[in-house]
């Protein structure tokens, strides 16, 4: 097989992943994946960039009948959370920067950068993110939480598995309930599972509407 024919084949499966993601709410009660399977779907959605390589994200599964009932409420009741066969709940650790020195010494051992490059990367990147104004901190912690949330659910559906990204839920009332110190920036919640009905499908703003070429128009 060509490597054109190759990257034509891989184009075409990643358009269909991009378009048979749904945003589904009604799950199978009857499936469960693995802690492996779970690991899997989350160390490829890992592979996904983040500000200065930092990889600020965690993930609290909560999959246990017991926890998912204490989680709905707090999810303002929505079916989904007890339904799925598990709700990731993605969070952003202010203190995660302060691994950056394991994260660039694997880059030494693996060759792809110099010590003296990585000792002058490790002290910078200390530096900014230890002075960095809280406001901005959670600012990047989104972003990187919110990437890593997207490749996820893509993964999830390359796999096989259907998602749904959940925002509607008490932050602070999640922090109590589970535990979860303020070190951690609730990004979103992710039901996890396979879909009892199909999530529908939802138009888009035509392409053309929302994207401008070198500069905005005027209103």
């Amino acid at each position: 097989m060509s490597t054109s024919t190759q990257t034509s084949q891989s184009s075409a499966l990643f358009a269909d992943v991009i378009r048979e993601r749904r945003s589904v709410r009604v799950y199978d009660k009857s499936v469960r994946l693995t802690h492996e399977e779970i690991k899997e779907l989350l160390q490829e959605a890992t592979l996904a960039p983040s500000s200065s390589n930092v990889q600020p994200w965690r993930f609290l599964v909560i999959e246990t009948e017991e926890l998912k009932a204490k989680l709905q409420p707090i999810a303002y009741n929505q079916s989904q959370v007890t339904e799925a066969a598990a709700v990731i709940a993605v969070l952003g650790d202010t203190e995660g920067y302060k691994q950056i020195g394991d994260i660039i010494g694997e880059s030494v051992k693996r060759g792809y950068m110099t010590e003296d490059i990585a000792k002058s990367y490790v002290e910078r990147s200390i530096n900014v993110y230890g002075s960095m104004p809280e406001e901005r901190l959670h600012k990047v912690l989104h972003i990187d939480g919110g990437i890593v949330s997207q490749q996820f659910m893509l993964v999830a559906r390359a796999h096989g598995y259907d998602t749904v990204p959940m925002g509607g839920y008490d932050e602070d009332q999640f922090k109590q309930a589970f535990g979860i110190s303020d070190r951690y920036v609730t990004i979103m919640l992710i039901a996890l599972g396979k879909a009892a009905q199909p999530g529908h499908p939802t138009p888009r703003l035509p392409i053309d509407d929302i994207t401008f070429f070198n500069e905005m128009p005027a209103n």
